[in-house]
């Protein structure tokens, strides 16, 4: 049996942290969406038990350090399943970007082995699951427009992001999420986003009133260590975007326009500025529909 899934990359409209857990992790309130940018990956069923993962790109490990094959041994051994997968991952979702590639990758492990196996598992069951190995590989298993708290992991669907264009733009950095969350707990947080009035918006079609409450508490941090991120997005405004902000821990830069048109200039003056190696046009998408 051979199976084909589409892991789609995520941006944050919106991030806040308001607090700490004991076991070190982060509290968080986040309105996440989908783009229609995403990695593709190939499963077929073995009898040897073994977990074989290749890969596009060399930059992607594909020992049993790489989330899928973690997905795929957690599986064998709760269910008892003597079955292996040949799987092979083709990357587009930049690494390193913020944009929870490696999450929604193992997320598509989950669901395809959950097939592949005939596990017969439902989403609220791998999600339970998931959170074990990663706090946003349960949102890239639900897809769509979500409202994000706890950390992560409590999840509450909502009405899809009104119909845009996105230009997505990683300049040639990659930062550490560790590194970015311990800056932010050694200051204090300046100016906490409106988490339910971006929601409020979304749910009501508003784009313009959405884009004006856009924020993320982790973009102080990311950005004031690498100033191409502020180029980026001034390159992006000065180019028609409503706004252009950056996605959870960065360094990538997301940009909304309501012109295809003014989308397609955006990214043009990006390419020409060679800020961004990693450049693509996009919009909101929910895989569910």
């Amino acid at each position: 049996m051979r199976l084909e899934k589409k892991a789609y990359a995520k941006i944050n409209l919106g991030l806040d942290v308001t607090g700490k857990r004991a076991d070190g992790y982060h509290i968080v309130r986040m309105i996440m969406q989908n783009v229609d940018l995403f990695d593709t990956l190939t499963f077929e069923d073995n009898e040897t038990g073994e977990v074989n993962l290749t890969a596009s790109s060399e930059r992607i490990p594909t020992d049993d350090s790489n989330l899928i094959c973690k997905v795929a041994h957690q599986l064998q051994k709760e269910y008892g399943v003597t079955r292996g997968a040949n799987i092979h991952l083709i990357k587009r979702i930049p690494v390193a970007a913020g944009m929870a590639g490696g999450s929604t990758d193992g997320a598509a492990a989950y669901m395809a082995l959950n097939e592949l196996w005939s596990l017969g598992l439902d989403k609220t069951k791998l999600c339970e699951l998931a959170v074990k190995l990663g706090a946003d590989i349960p949102y890239c298993i639900i897809g769509g427009t979500a409202l994000a708290e706890g950390i992560g992991e409590e999840l509450t669907v909502i009405s899809d992001m009104p119909k845009c264009s996105i230009v997505i733009a990683k300049p040639a950095i990659d930062v550490s999420t560790g590194w970015v969350y311990k800056e932010l707990d050694s200051n204090e947080i300046a100016e906490h986003p409106d988490i339910d009035g971006i929601k409020a918006a979304i749910e009501g079609g508003d784009i313009n009133e959405m884009c004006r409450l856009i924020g993320n508490v982790l973009e102080p941090v990311t950005a004031g260590k690498y100033t191409v991120i502020p180029e980026i997005e001034k390159i992006l405004e000065d180019n028609g975007a409503i706004r252009a902000f950056m996605t959870g821990s960065g360094p990538t830069v997301f940009a909304i326009y309501d012109d295809a048109t003014k989308a397609k200039e955006g990214f043009e003056a990006v390419k020409r500025s060679a800020l961004a190696p990693e450049l693509f046009l996009s919009g909101p998408i929910n895989p569910n529909l």
